[in-house]
């Protein structure tokens, strides 16, 4: 009677090899269920992850070449503040290309 209910593992020897037997069949009705066993981040998560990399880059980069500028030609803090918002309009122009791409 407990082998006929549901959610019960059979008592005796039989219950891991039936576990394994329902674990393999309920792993290939998901991988045709969706398609592919693991799938791949999609390409809007990778679009993403440039914006992310743009928004940081752009300025830490005009703002590192700014300051090093300062220090060679002693402009503290000009270059630096023109370099870093150079590199904001940078990165802004990039974002926006990036948004024009198709994610499928």
């Amino acid at each position: 009677m407990a082998q006929d209910e549901p959610g019960r593992i059979p008592e005796g020897g039989g219950g891991r090899a039936s576990l394994e037997e329902r674990l393999r069949a309920a792993r290939s009705a998901e991988t045709a269920r969706t398609g592919t066993a693991a799938r791949k981040p999609r390409k809007g998560y990778n679009q993403g992850a440039r914006i992310l990399t743009e928004l940081i880059a752009g300025p830490a980069g005009g703002g590192i070449i700014g300051w090093l500028l300062d220090r060679w030609f002693g402009t503290s803090p000009w270059l630096l503040l023109v370099m870093l918002f150079l590199g904001f309009g940078v990165a802004v122009r990039n974002i926006y290309r990036i948004s024009n791409e198709r994610p499928e």
